[in-house]
């Protein structure tokens, strides 16, 4: 069926609601609108579906979260799981809690039991409370950092990890078999709760979560450190009780939320691209932060796995930390922590993603500490923390990636922005006891492991053309890998998409020891690497760099000649 035909099914099919058959009637004559909407179904990927919001196959709506829904349904009751249950979160993006509730309301019709939270809440929260509840999978509504005008639907296991091979696949087939939108089921709410279906989770399950995570504690908050002052800012999404309840409870008496981003607001705005990486959602809490004085600025993304922080330098002035330095940070303080309570295990273990930063290997290696490497996306970390614990091969201590995300324990399986605050703080407070700042923590580090830079190069490109282009360009450098970039010699090239890693020097091709990923890596000389791979969330094609300087004014000149080299841009 062409973009066409389907377009005249959705807009004369009475299955469709009144209002979905009028958006879609609304655009008779733009064929270029239709063609965007109707020309592939929204592709369910490894995670689940992400979209812009409105009628059609190729967007995020009440249709298409029931056919994904259903697929996931067939699957589970494939696996004998209906008995287990599904959990669901919601974050505060326009149809969140609809899309919750259809997605319940699908499984409950097949039989299959629905825990639905009853207001929204944190991504890593559902992680948590689908294993406490024995359910085999767990969905979120979110579209976590994107543009308002998008929503999304993540999938999760019974291990609380975003699902992997083989099941990632197998449920990817389920969801593609289903072909006629008709067939999917659905049912009536207070039918479902008479049934036992339907089942509200609350109070006491943000209780489990937030004990568990208090436990994760290394050193109390000290008395001359409770008046730090913080300003925080949830960007209108669900961190906003969460984290300021924990830390409230550890003894921080100076919390400050940004009251414009306080409250739940599906239009984020004050901000409009809610991510924590973009320095401009910073703006009002920066200004809150100078009237009040205060010592760090924390922001989380609208679904809270996600956490950005600004710092004060030697000037006094706000600066942003990468993804890459909050996460070393954070990491340094666990490991140096455990180390000297004596609790650090033998097998310890910091799993990383291979765009993620150099120091981390560093880090790991000064605390004797197994460094993993896996693929881009977090599931991948969570995916090592199930294999630790089947195998005792190693005990999961930390793990992050660049993109602002990291897990301290494992009461969850993906990343958790509130015990991040929780454990920043935390140090920061350690830190400040001894007079020393976080920036200067940083600083420390860089001194301690060596001078290393990062930078990321994110280039937005719309619709099919769009699509097309990045394809073109993805397999430009696949068929003509660069042999120097920067000034850098090339010394290996990875394709993991191929799962061949080429040495330059020696010609010797190997596997990479990693599931096949559409992305490409180049290792370059004096521990600098280039990579680049399209964004599985958003219509993008993203470029990352990593130098290793002599002291920081080198590393950035470095860095900057490697991002400017034109080998690695988009004409």
């Amino acid at each position: 069926m062409d973009y066409l035909e389907k377009y005249k099914q959705w807009t004369t099919d009475e299955y469709f609601d009144e209002a979905t058959r009028k958006e879609l009637l609304d655009l008779s004559g733009n064929d270029g609108e239709i063609k965007d909407r109707f020309y592939k179904d929204l592709e369910f990927g490894t995670g689940g579906l992400r979209g812009v919001l409105g009628a059609g196959s190729n967007r995020m709506n009440l249709y298409t979260v029931r056919r994904a829904t259903q697929g996931l349904a067939n699957y589970i009751i494939k696996q004998d799981g209906a008995d287990k249950g599904v959990a669901i979160a919601y974050d505060s993006r326009r149809m969140s809690p609809e899309f919750a509730d259809e997605a319940a309301l699908c499984l409950n019709a097949n039989g299959i039991k629905a825990y639905v939270f009853e207001s929204l809440r944190p991504t890593p929260e559902l992680s948590f409370a689908l294993r406490e509840l024995g359910c085999i999978s767990g969905i979120v509504i979110t579209a976590s950092h994107n543009p308002a005008e998008y929503n999304g639907y993540k999938v999760y296991w019974d291990d609380g990890a975003q699902i992997t091979a083989p099941k990632d696949v197998e449920i990817i087939g389920e969801v593609n078999a289903i072909a006629d939108y008709a067939a999917v089921k659905t049912m009536d709410k207070e039918a479902a709760k008479a049934k036992g279906l339907y089942h509200v989770l609350g109070k006491e399950m943000d209780d489990r979560y937030v004990a568990e995570l208090r436990k994760l504690v290394v050193n109390p908050i000290a008395d001359s450190c409770k008046d730090m002052k913080i300003v925080y800012t949830p960007l209108n999404g669900t961190g906003n009780l969460p984290v300021r309840r924990i830390l409230k409870e550890l003894g921080f008496t100076n919390v400050y939320v940004v009251p414009e981003q306080e409250m739940p607001d599906s239009n984020f705005t004050t901000v409009g691209y809610p991510n924590p990486e973009d320095p401009k959602v910073f703006t009002l809490a920066r200004k809150l932060a100078d009237e009040v004085g205060a010592d760090l600025i924390l922001a989380t993304d609208p679904d809270a796995d996600r956490l950005g922080v600004q710092v004060r330098n030697e000037k006094g002035e706000f600066v942003l930390l990468t993804g890459n330095m909050s996460g070393s940070l954070i990491a340094e303080y666990v490991f140096s922590q455990k180390a000297e309570h004596k609790v650090l295990p033998g097998n310890a273990a910091l799993v990383k993603t291979i765009v993620t930063g150099n120091m981390a290997d560093q880090i790991a290696k000064h605390y004797n500490a197994k460094l993993i490497e896996v693929l881009t996306g977090f599931k991948y970390i969570g995916e090592q923390i199930k294999l630790f614990e089947e195998t005792g091969c190693n005990e999961y201590v930390f793990g992050f990636e660049e993109s602002y995300g990291c897990l301290i324990g494992t009461h969850a399986r993906d990343k958790d922005a509130v015990v991040a605050v929780m454990t920043l703080c935390e140090a920061a407070a350690y830190y400040k006891n001894q007079g020393v700042t976080l920036y200067e923590q940083m600083n420390r580090l860089f001194e301690k492991y060596g001078y290393f830079k990062e930078d990321l190069v994110s280039v937005t490109l719309k619709g099919i053309e769009g699509m097309e282009k990045i394809k073109e360009i993805m397999e430009s450098y696949r068929q003509n890998p660069p042999k120097a970039a920067g000034g850098y010699q090339v010394l290996k090239f990875r394709d993991y998409k191929k799962n061949t890693m080429k040495d330059f020097q020696t010609k010797e091709v190997t596997p990479t020891g990693l599931p096949t990923s559409d992305v490409l890596y180049f290792e370059l000389e004096e521990d600098a690497w280039c990579a680049v791979r399209p964004s599985g969330t958003e219509p993008k094609i993203k470029f990352y760099f990593g130098v290793k300087g002599e002291d920081l004014t080198d590393a950035e000149e470095k860095l900057k000649k490697l991002v400017e080299d034109s080998v690695f841009q988009v004409s």
